[in-house]
């Protein structure tokens, strides 16, 4: 069990601190639990989660192609245009794109898309582009949380539990609502003295035609047809018994088929390193299960919240939070999840929902509290840099750490709110 922690911690210490790629740091973990005997070649394969695997990369593939057609710059130019130019309205606008687009597409796919019209829109009114990009980031980590598609966390507690699409939404779209309004609100009123200037600059966004991005309005049909009966499907999936994983991956098959894209292009549009990324995740987190880790952490954790299931929700929410600020939510989240299913088998618990909500929101929001917090936050990042502009680990801690521990409260009042409403 020493061994197996010391391993894992090892590899959280290459994969925070970006010492070697995470992937790379992520496989050689995986691969030192298999040479040192702490999960079987066989035990590992089941350790993986193929649903969580499945739905990213049926999702990417579709979102690859949709990308081709240009509707992501449409709708950033339109929403530039229904703002009339300003730079705080733009602002607002970006962000409730990222944020919706995040509920549907995973958020890392949605920053990608919407950084390049961003940092266009910018240059074009001669403002500093980081209040965007910041503000793009902190909007795509909340979207992700109101749906079981939209955030990595997300995916994989569905895949580990078996909660639905609705699931999701019903319980956690609320608060993502919520935390969403008073966020940006406060973002308008920190970045407006940042992001002036003046009439000319504006009629220059005034003169965009959204209409001008749009590249393939045949291909576009056919995709939004694809991606509203995908959609539909996650909605309706314990209805027609099928897996999320499943209607994904037969949404981009169906995508291939009717836009005769070529195989090995939409290949490329998923991205391998995420997909190889997970399933090393998995097998080190088989491995901490199978030499009983968790169920001891589950006992000290029992042990601190007297058994106590709405003490151990708030436990899972703040602890949550403040540790993937500090380390990437994903593997915080791969190793939450068996910790939890102790806590309820040791506790006896009938119902762990509220838990899994805590886990979401806490993982979630929390990926906002830092530069690293989230797999978007570090995309965007290295897109910034890619183009010039830095954003450094401080000046984004002071945006960002004090707005996640906002959303934090807010998410506890809520918890505390569906407690009383579903338990009493």
């Amino acid at each position: 069990m020493f061994i197996v922690i010391v391993v894992f911690a090892c590899t959280y210490f290459l994969i925070v601190f970006g010492l070697i790629h995470r992937t790379v740091a992520a496989l050689a973990g995986a691969l030192t639990m298999l040479a040192i005997g702490a999960i079987r070649p066989v035990e590992a394969f089941w350790a993986v989660d193929f649903d969580t695997l499945g739905l990213l990369t049926g999702m990417m593939i579709i979102v690859g192609i949709t990308r081709t057609t240009g509707v992501f710059e449409y709708l950033a130019v339109k929403a530039a245009k229904i703002a009339k130019g300003e730079p705080v309205g733009i602002l607002a606008a970006l962000c409730l794109i990222t944020a919706v687009l995040s509920a549907f597409l995973d958020n890392v796919t949605t920053v990608m898309l919407i950084i390049p019209i961003t940092f266009a829109i910018a240059r074009r009114l001669e403002v500093n582009p980081v209040p965007y990009l910041m503000a793009i980031i902190i909007a795509s980590n909340i979207g992700g949380a109101a749906t079981m598609v939209g955030d990595p966390p997300n995916i994989m507690i569905s895949g580990f539990t078996g909660l639905g699409f609705m699931d999701f939404v019903t319980n956690l779209a609320p608060a993502a609502v919520v935390v969403y309004i008073v966020t940006v609100s406060v973002m308008k009123s920190v970045f407006s003295p940042r992001i002036k200037t003046i009439p000319a600059l504006k009629g220059r966004i005034r003169r965009l035609k959204a209409e001008d991005q749009l590249k393939d309005r045949v291909l576009l049909g056919q995709c939004s047809a694809v991606v509203i009966f995908t959609v539909l499907g996650f909605v309706l999936h314990r209805q027609i018994h099928l897996e999320p994983a499943f209607i994904a991956v037969v949404g981009a098959v169906v995508l291939l088929l009717i836009t005769n894209h070529g195989l090995l292009d939409a290949l490329r549009n998923v991205e391998w390193s995420v997909i190889i990324f997970f399933a090393s995740l998995f097998v080190m987190v088989g491995a901490l299960d199978k030499t009983g880790v968790f169920e001891r952490l589950a006992g000290e954790c029992l042990e601190i919240t007297g058994g106590d299931i709405l003490l151990a929700a708030m436990l899972i929410l703040w602890v949550s939070a403040i540790a993937s600020a500090l380390i990437d939510n994903i593997p915080f989240v791969a190793a939450m999840i068996p910790l939890i299913h102790d806590m309820g088998r040791l506790g006896g618990f009938d119902d762990l929902t509220l838990l899994w909500w805590s886990l979401s929101l806490g993982s979630c929001f929390g990926g906002n509290g830092t530069a690293i917090g989230a797999s978007a936050n570090v995309v965007v990042i290295g897109l910034a840099e890619k183009s010039g502009v830095h954003i450094s680990y401080l000046n984004y801690l002071k945006i960002g750490f004090p707005l996640m521990i906002l959303s934090i409260v807010i998410s506890t009042v809520y918890l505390l709110f569906w407690y009383y409403l579903n338990v009493n």
